[in-house]
């Protein structure tokens, strides 16, 4: 069985929508395109190292129209390494219409997203899900993914979809590396999925040294 990794890129509000561009999704959202003046060569370096052994991408249809117009053409540019990575392998796309899937290699998964989503997990050995918000709320909430990596930015937007908005569910998660901080105050947070749902306590307990003295 294989491994399925979400990616993600956040202000500290929690708001993932529209990072890489004004134009991704921009009705109702004035700040499309946060992220890009918040790259610097140590957060390049992380998500390029993230997308070592990738084998699969799994995308929301929003997100697959947006890198389907893009990707294709930027091999030879100074996104090469991953133009060449993104459009090699095959692309797997959540979507309740009929979308035309232009890329090469790229299929449209079943009306039984978590069976799919299951099925490409025994297929590949390291799939990818970047972005796609809506389609993260359901793997969040079925607990189908094996590792988070997300990149909290040093800004607040006030308004947005969060990356943690209507899917989550009780879930452990435990921090696989530490920490790793930017030039620009970008923080790297790498989670994996934990046994088990968050436990609860006393903080005033007598062993907690916290209670009231008396």
């Amino acid at each position: 069985m294989g491994l399925i990794d979400i990616e993600l890129f956040t202000t500290l509000d929690l708001v993932g929508q529209a990072p890489g561009g004004p134009d991704e999704d921009p009705v109702g959202f004035p700040f499309g395109g946060w992220q890009a003046p918040l790259i610097d060569e140590t957060t390049g370096a992380q998500i390029l190292a993230a997308y070592e052994d990738t084998d699969a991408l799994l995308l929301g249809r929003r997100t697959y129209d947006i890198f389907a117009a893009y990707w294709p053409h930027q091999e030879g540019g100074p996104d090469n390494p991953i133009a060449e990575l993104f459009n090699r392998v095959p692309k797997y796309v959540a979507s309740r219409g009929k979308p035309d899937l232009p890329w090469a290699g790229s299929t449209q998964l079943g009306p039984d997203l978590p069976a799919a989503v299951r099925e490409i997990r025994d297929r590949h050995e390291h799939v990818k899900v970047v972005g796609s918000l809506d389609l993260v709320q359901t793997l969040l909430r079925e607990k189908l993914f094996d590792r988070l990596d997300l990149w909290v930015h040093p800004i607040m937007l006030g308004v947005g979809k969060k990356v943690f908005d209507g899917g989550t569910v009780p879930t452990n998660v435990s921090l696989l590396q530490p920490p790793a901080a930017g030039p620009q105050g970008t923080v790297y947070l790498r989670y994996g999925l934990a046994d088990g749902t968050p436990r609860t306590g006393d903080m005033s307990a007598p062993d907690r040294g916290l209670g009231h003295e008396g």
